[in-house]
């Protein structure tokens, strides 16, 4: 029976936890073969490679700091190497830095600039080269970018705006290709980072209409419907995935 997916080559950043995971396995389901990034869990990142591998899938795991610049282009030759094209790339790795403005060190800043902007760009810039035509480019983004719900939050909530400008730019430099860009804006979901047993996940449970957070498998549910034929014609789009955060 063929999926949706077949003969597709998918590369998620940040693959081997949470979101990343999530998505990782749902796009092997779909039928892609997958490369994924890590930076410190080897060990599950050998985990989504056996489980891909399980689902009848090719795998690939690639060590790169996405502060890193050259190791970001490095996993992108890398998995177009190892599997002789690229169709989906999924921009899912990402940091946080929370506090005052004021108090917020310099290395934090660019820190939190390199891996939650410049890698999406990097990262960009060097699958364009291999995309295929009619090819997807998905970033996860936040709702925090649209709305701020607390104080603490004005340089993650920064990044994250500027993934969304990104992504309106590539539709127009992309689009005559039928290549197709687009941002998910997500809200609290259940992660080693973002924990729904956390300290403060009631209170951010409490801001969405549903009253709870959402799952790896929620997201991963849309960048599949946007790496798929249903997403042939959606593009530009920053679509909010946050269980009603922003509502």
């Amino acid at each position: 029976m063929s999926t949706p997916l077949d003969g597709k080559v998918a590369l998620v950043t940040g693959g081997s936890r949470g979101i990343g995971r999530g998505v990782a396995l749902r796009l092997a389901d779909d039928g892609a073969d997958v490369a994924l990034t890590y930076r410190e869990s080897a060990d599950s990142a050998a985990d989504v490679v056996e489980r891909i591998k399980a689902r009848g899938r090719r795998a690939l795991a690639v060590r790169a700091d996405c502060a890193d610049a050259a190791a970001v282009t490095a996993a992108v030759e890398q998995t177009v190497a190892e599997f002789g094209r690229l169709d989906i790339l999924v921009n899912n790795a990402g940091t946080g830095v929370g506090g005052p403005v004021e108090d917020t060190p310099l290395e934090d800043v660019d820190r939190l600039l390199a891996v939650n902007v410049r890698a999406p760009i990097v990262a960009t810039q060097a699958a364009v080269r291999h995309l295929t035509d009619g090819g997807r480019i998905i970033t996860i983004g936040s709702s925090v970018a649209e709305r701020v719900p607390r104080p603490g939050l004005t340089l993650y909530a920064l990044t994250k705006a500027g993934l969304i400008g990104m992504t309106k730019g590539l539709a127009r430099d992309l689009g005559p290709r039928g290549i197709t860009a687009n941002v998910i804006s997500v809200g609290p979901v259940d992660t080693d980072f973002n924990p729904a047993d956390g300290p403060d996940a009631a209170a951010k449970a409490a801001r969405t209409a549903l009253g709870h957070f959402g799952t790896p498998e929620d997201i991963a549910a849309t960048v599949a419907h946007l790496a798929g034929p249903g997403g042939r014609w959606i593009t530009g789009a920053s679509i909010t995935v946050d269980g009603g955060a922003n509502t």
